[in-house]
């Protein structure tokens, strides 16, 4: 004990993670975005039709107004913070952690040291399937969820990180 030292860290030479250079989401995962938002938007549209051919007394004029002006206003807010997001995702792979930058108003950086990750899964969707994407998903102990999901990456380099991170686990073993 007698080797003890505490020493104070200088926080001007933390690395940081702000200079770190984010590869984007795949071009193509901007379709996928898209067919996903006509989906919903789809939906939205759906359901009252068809609750208003079963149910032909609960639509009246103003209500029929109301969705008519409230469907389409969501919808284009729903594009638009769906494209934002789009082009806000990034992610990196340093020497001893992973970097994945998502959000809309507020940016959230995630930093996953590689000794905390426990499992590496990829999955593909039906959707990115079509246009070769992939999904891969980053879990770190004490969690039932993934800690870090990073979708639209070509399916050949998704496959090539989960051997990147897989390796970087049987090291720490």
């Amino acid at each position: 004990m007698e080797n003890f030292t505490n020493e104070t860290i200088d926080i001007n030479q933390l690395p940081k993670f702000e200079e770190v250079t984010f590869t984007n989401l795949h071009p193509k995962y901007i379709r996928v975005v898209l067919i996903n938002v006509a989906i919903i938007i789809g939906i939205l549209i759906l359901v009252p039709v068809l609750i208003s051919v079963f149910k032909p007394e609960l639509f009246s004029g103003r209500v029929w107004l109301i969705l008519g002006i409230v469907i389409p206003l969501f919808s284009i807010l729903l594009v638009v913070f769906s494209i934002i997001g789009f082009k806000k995702k990034g992610f990196a792979f340093r020497e001893h952690d992973v970097l994945f930058r998502h959000g809309i108003i507020a940016t959230n950086t995630i930093v996953i040291p590689y000794n905390r990750v426990q499992h590496v899964a990829l999955h593909e969707g039906l959707i990115p399937r079509y246009f070769g994407l992939a999904k891969i998903e980053i879990f770190t102990a004490g969690g039932s969820s993934s800690d870090i999901e990073i979708p639209g990456i070509e399916k050949e380099k998704a496959e090539n990180i989960k051997q990147l991170l897989m390796g970087k686990i049987q090291k720490q073993l």
